[in-house]
């Protein structure tokens, strides 16, 4: 019998999505844990076939946790779900590794069937979800546009920037301004805003 890994930061969401896929006969759910960076010594702990990822959690991103299974138990099945349908996320959860990609206001019925699709060799993405990313095209982001970005978006002055990803602050300056500039926004708040609302951060 298929075993899964639950992880979700919202307990109900959670508590739900464990109650639903226990009513499948064919499933057993053997662990849930709250926090991205719980899943992998979870994932070790109780060796699941398929791991289902919500992405927002804190201690680490869903795509992130993904990244990591899949580096240490490449042959664990790796789920994303989502409330957030943006572009960016599917094409990052892809890329980490993920099999499946799909949001989380889908029926219990399709994501049943979406982890026994996995469980057999298929990848699945929410059709919606592929059309908005076709659409929107790839993230016209660096890394390390990505990565000052980011760190800019605690509202960091450069110099704190430079500190921290141990950069120039003239080169901070330079990776801001790219971003600003291909994101055509006014300022780095709004770069922030823009990148994060395409799932580019």
């Amino acid at each position: 019998m298929p075993r899964l890994l639950l992880a979700e930061d919202q307990s109900m969401v959670r508590e739900a999505l464990a109650a639903l896929l226990g009513l499948e006969p064919d499933f057993e759910v053997v662990a849930q844990v709250a926090r991205g960076d719980e899943v992998l010594g979870a994932a070790r702990a109780h060796t699941p076939d398929v791991a289902l990822l919500d992405i927002e959690m804190p201690g680490m991103t869903g795509i992130e946790a993904a990244a990591a299974l899949h580096r240490e138990l490449p042959e664990l099945k790796i789920v994303i779900l989502t409330t957030f349908g943006r572009p960016g996320y599917l094409r990052s959860a892809m890329e980490s590794g993920a099999d499946a990609f799909l949001v989380k206001d889908a029926p219990a019925a399709q994501l049943a069937a979406a982890v026994r699709k996995v469980l057999a060799g298929e990848r699945v993405i929410d059709p919606t979800l592929a059309a908005a990313a076709l659409a929107e095209g790839a993230n016209p982001l660096t890394d390390r546009e990505r990565d000052v970005l980011r760190a800019a978006a605690n509202g960091a002055t450069n110099a704190e920037l430079a500190r921290t990803l141990s950069l120039s602050q003239g080169t901070v300056r330079n990776y801001l301004s790219m971003a600003i500039q291909k994101l055509a926004a006014r300022n780095r708040a709004e770069a922030v805003g823009i990148a994060r609302e395409k799932g580019w951060l």
